[in-house]
């Protein structure tokens, strides 16, 4: 199967959720992440966050856009499966909080493509041209990416998707598109 020669991932640096953040009870928080590497997101997001976002990861997606054995290579895993993750949790928190970037990149991208069906419902509620939820690196968001458009999407999904997975898109999102640096986070 030849894969689509468009880009759902960024390789530089991703946003990520912090969902601690705000006052107690407080609205939407936004913070400003400036030059922020993975690393640094995933320790803010805290070993809970980290251990429900791997909860989430999807084999078979990962078999079928053939990163499966990158990944399991990248983790230095002998055998991969949702059992050996959640094992090896306590193992990749640490490489996380020891500053492995391209390793936080890679598992940012396995959370992604874990979660296409997400993907896709989020591009087509925001009429964004896309191809199986991949869509052009240099696509122009400003006319799909209106104002309040994180809120629509939290609310549209929030009760359909896991929360830590579903904030992760809408920075990426937000991020890849707009080039944004500041994170959304709806309260608790």
């Amino acid at each position: 199967m030849e894969l689509p020669k468009l880009v759902i991932v960024a390789y530089r640096r991703e946003i990520i959720v912090n969902t601690r953040l705000g006052p107690p009870g407080g609205a939407i928080d936004y913070v400003n992440l400036g030059t922020m590497q993975m690393c640094e997101v995933f320790v803010k997001l805290g070993p809970e966050v980290f251990r429900e976002l791997l909860r989430h990861v999807s084999m078979g997606k990962l078999k079928t856009y053939q990163i499966y054995d990158r990944f399991k290579v990248r983790a230095r895993m002998s055998k991969l499966n949702s059992e050996t993750l959640r094992k090896a949790e306590p193992k990749l928190w640490a490489r996380i909080e020891s500053g492995e970037e391209d390793f936080a990149t890679d598992l940012s991208q396995v959370f992604l493509l874990s979660h296409l069906d997400m993907i896709v419902d989020v591009l087509n509620l925001l009429n964004i041209p896309h191809q199986d939820g991949f869509f052009d690196k240099d696509l122009k968001a400003e006319e799909h990416l209106t104002e309040g458009w994180q809120d629509r999407v939290f609310s549209e999904f929030s009760g359909k998707y896991p929360r830590e997975v579903l904030l992760f898109y809408i920075n990426h999102l937000n991020w890849e598109l707009s080039k944004a640096e500041s994170i959304y986070c709806p309260a608790a």
